[in-house]
């Protein structure tokens, strides 16, 4: 198996946190060396079969990047510069960081974005995630009653992040296969 691709965007440092702890889970057999979205290019990502990629959600569903505060550009910058790249046959998996009780109504939403940009670009977007466990409004990364990616909500629900990343990427791997 080709190794693969772990990305980020991330200000605080949760989002980086669960990058690392996916490539010890995966090992540096599968997994690359986590890269912070802000150092990456387009070609950077498109070296890899597959990807995993993490974003935290600011605010009221937003994007991390300069606009919402962040002290570096991150996934706003990021996105626009996939506009016309080809992933197809490229498979993307996405994990996001909310806080569902502070923004209940926007809970992982900057999950949607990556997952929308990737699949216009032609990539297979895989990790489904169920929404039962979690206590929240609404979500644009809801979509057929699953999310589409892991949700992960530090803040409030940090205790189960260790089982549902493990069994996230376990599902993963069979996917890859």
């Amino acid at each position: 198996m080709a190794k693969v691709g772990v990305f980020f965007g991330t200000d605080t440092g949760n989002t980086r946190r669960i990058a690392k702890d996916i490539t010890t889970i995966l090992g540096s057999e599968i997994a690359a060396k986590p890269v912070n979205i802000r150092n990456a290019s387009v070609t950077d990502l498109l070296a890899y079969d597959t990807l995993i990629l993490g974003t935290p959600t600011y605010g009221e569903g937003l994007l991390p990047g300069l606009s919402t505060g962040n002290a570096t550009e991150s996934w706003e910058e990021f996105l626009p510069t996939l506009a016309g790249q080809n992933f197809n046959g490229k498979k993307v998996a996405i994990y996001g960081l909310g806080n569902q009780k502070s923004y209940p109504a926007e809970f992982v939403d900057a999950v949607f974005y990556l997952y929308e940009q990737f699949k216009q670009c032609g990539a297979t977007i895989i990790g489904e995630w169920a929404t039962e466990g979690y206590k929240f409004q609404s979500s644009k990364a809801v979509i057929d009653g699953h999310f589409i990616g892991l949700a992960l909500d530090q803040e409030n629900q940090k205790d189960l992040t260790p089982d549902r990343l493990d069994t996230w990427l376990k599902m993963l791997v069979k996917a890859w296969d």
